[in-house]
This record gives structure tokens, sequence and C-alpha cells, in this order.
């Protein structure tokens, strides 16, 4: 998962390695755009849930999705995103799974990335220095992808977020 820390208004990335034991090593980052893409920020407003979790070895590697939990756990998680402010929730509910609530700060860039913020309660969004780069891929009126890039092994795959629109 590509790991941002927001600093003013310049992201520095980092890219984590999702197996068991997780690194995080710092590379050189493209510039990422702080312009917006408010007519696919539009387009996803609302309530979805997420539907499935797949990538390349599922059945043999765990990915720690968002660094909160094993990925399957986010499978019937609910999330909600309001396009005026960029704000939202998001709710793991898999029986399984601890149960984890919580507000996030979201936008789409013109680079097509989806850039998330998990804010713990307590905290303003503004204070949040870490976020999450995903792309967004495969948008209609009922569902959309979100994808990540994990390492395994030295070879990079891809982890697909499948969205459905719960409304």
């Amino acid at each position: 998962m590509k790991k941002i820390i927001f600093i003013c208004m310049i992201a520095t990335m980092f890219f984590a390695c999702k197996s068991s034991s997780s690194t995080t090593a710092a590379t050189e980052a493209p510039t990422l755009s702080t312009k917006l893409d408010k007519s696919t920020q539009v387009a996803i407003k609302g309530n979805w849930v997420l539907t499935n979790v797949s990538y390349p070895g599922s059945d043999y590697i765990k990915v720690t999705s968002f660094d909160l939990a094993d990925s399957k756990c986010f499978i019937g998680s609910t999330w909600n995103f309001i396009s005026n402010n960029n704000k939202g929730t998001m709710a793991l509910t898999a029986p399984s799974c601890t149960a984890f609530t919580s507000p996030i700060v979201w936008s789409i860039n013109n680079q097509g990335l989806f850039v998330l913020k998990i804010v713990n309660p307590g905290t303003k969004s503004k204070n949040v220095k870490e976020g999450y780069l995903l792309k967004v891929a495969g948008l209609s009126d009922n569902s959309f992808q979100l994808i990540d890039n994990i390492n395994v092994g030295g070879q990079v795959k891809d982890v697909t977020y499948q969205f459905q629109r719960a409304n």
C-alpha cells in the first residue's frame, strides 16, 4: 500500500511490503498533484460496501490493509463518502474480526489517485500526517475498485478492493 506523509501541500510517499512481517522503505516519490478530480469524487459520493479483496497468492499471503486489519476483515465493511467536504466514515463489521469505525478524509486527484486519511477519534484531520494512495479503476454508477500495490518477493502485485453502491 502506498503510504503517504502529508507535509504542508507536498506529500512524500512510502511503499510498504505487506507480508506478515511488514516493513516500510522510503523511495523518491513523484510529485503528487493537489488538483482534484471533482467529477469522479461526485460519482463516488454516497454509501458503499466493500464486497471483495483480491490479490495473487491470497491463499498463502496475508495482507494487512491500511495498517488496521487483515484485508479479508474489510469484506463487508461500509464506507460513506461525502464529496462536498471530502469527509466520510468507514466501519469494519466482519464477525470474525475486531470491529472498527473511524471518520475518514479522502479525495481523488487529477492523476486518478484516491488519497485516504483515517482519522482517530478526537483528532482533527489536519493533524493526521499519514495516509494512503490507491488507484481508482472501473468506476460505474454502482461499483468501483481501489487498487493498491504490494511487494511480494521483489515483485509488485495488485490488491483490488471492490466496492458496490449500498443505496
